[in-house]
């Protein structure tokens, strides 16, 4: 029953999570809301904070696993993709307790962890989908359709060619003048919206993969526009404007992963990523799933946003398999599939 210590740093979150034989005994994260006045990450300060909340949030999530430094079997954490001075915080951190502890070191993709969180034990009620199955996994700075056929067997058979969905809302959020992070409040206002009032193109890109820069472009001269002729324009139709944008673009994620799902005859599907909490896309994907007869499984909402227990996950099954890194691994911003 091999004990994982997991450390997620990639973002603005700094994260630790305890997983004993594939079930998670703690998620422990610390937030950084100093991003907020700044309507955006700011990669400095997001690397600082890092440095300061990494070891109280370590120790928050051994106490709460009921763990102690010597049970740990093994030391995960995100070597790639993100900010890379938010990643150097973490990996150095984790390479340490590794050679402290001379326990062995497990590097973990990011985007490989969100399709993972599907298998922590608790993560649905439904339980875990069936090998093989797809994962639409959606983020401010991925959109991916994963083919997974074991948990370290995984292909992107889509992604976008240019934005990720999370950003087409953070953007439009930015246009409407809401406040960072301005995703969930789009998924706020959408609720209270008529989604067909408003039309935006949605691009024609051949295959699985997405684009969605075109669909920014769109909603800036559409408000631009709108604005010219009625200043209060955008006040007096917050709620519709973020309905129409919301529908359009889980629209244009639904459509290619149905596509994905009768392409490659796969019935268990899966979300994944911080735009996965999305309300809206939560619920259309598990009417298109019902209406197909295909199984949906979407993580708990602590699993999607950027956590360690997906972390804590994935290195687990790395375990069983023996991948295992040296210290001479480094962190990188940018890195594919490892």
């Amino acid at each position: 029953m091999p004990v994982i210590l997991a450390i997620e740093s990639s973002c603005d979150e700094t994260a630790a999570s305890i997983c004993r034989d594939g079930n998670i005994l703690s998620n422990q994260v610390a937030t950084q809301a100093i991003h907020r006045k700044f309507g955006g990450v700011v990669p400095e300060l997001a690397s600082r904070a890092h440095m300061q909340h990494i070891i109280p949030v370590v120790n928050a999530a051994l106490k709460d696993a009921g763990v102690s430094l010597p049970d740990i079997d093994a030391v995960a954490f995100t070597r790639a993709p993100g900010l890379i001075g938010s990643l150097l915080v973490g990996s150095q951190f984790a390479k340490s307790l590794s050679l402290a502890l001379d326990r062995p070191l497990i590097e973990v993709h990011h985007m490989q962890a969100h399709v993972l969180a599907n298998l922590i034990p608790d993560a649905n009620p439904q339980g875990i989908p069936t090998f093989p199955f797809l994962c639409l996994t959606v983020s401010g700075g991925h959109t991916q359709i994963v083919l997974a056929a074991g948990p370290n067997d995984m292909q992107v058979i889509g992604e976008t060619l240019d934005d990720a969905a999370g950003e087409a809302f953070d953007k439009t959020a930015k246009l409407l003048g809401l406040p960072y992070p301005g995703g969930p409040l789009i998924d706020k206002f959408a609720a209270q919206g008529d989604a067909t009032r408003f039309r935006f193109a949605e691009p024609r890109i051949e295959g699985l993969d997405f684009s969605f820069s075109g669909l920014k472009t769109s909603i800036l001269y559409f408000l631009q526009k709108e604005t010219a002729a009625d200043p209060d324009f955008v006040e007096k139709n917050m709620a519709d404007i973020c309905a129409s944008v919301q529908h359009t673009i889980i629209s244009i994620l639904l459509k290619k992963m149905k596509a994905a799902a009768l392409r490659h005859g796969i019935t268990d599907l899966c979300i994944a990523g911080g735009v996965s909490a999305n309300s809206g896309l939560r619920r259309a994907f598990t009417e298109m799933c019902a209406y197909e007869r295909w199984r949906a499984f979407i993580p708990k909402f602590e699993y999607c946003t950027d956590n360690a227990a997906m972390i804590a996950i994935t290195g687990y099954y790395k375990f069983l398999a023996n991948e295992f890194s040296d210290l001479s691994v480094t962190a990188s911003a940018r890195a594919g599939w490892s």
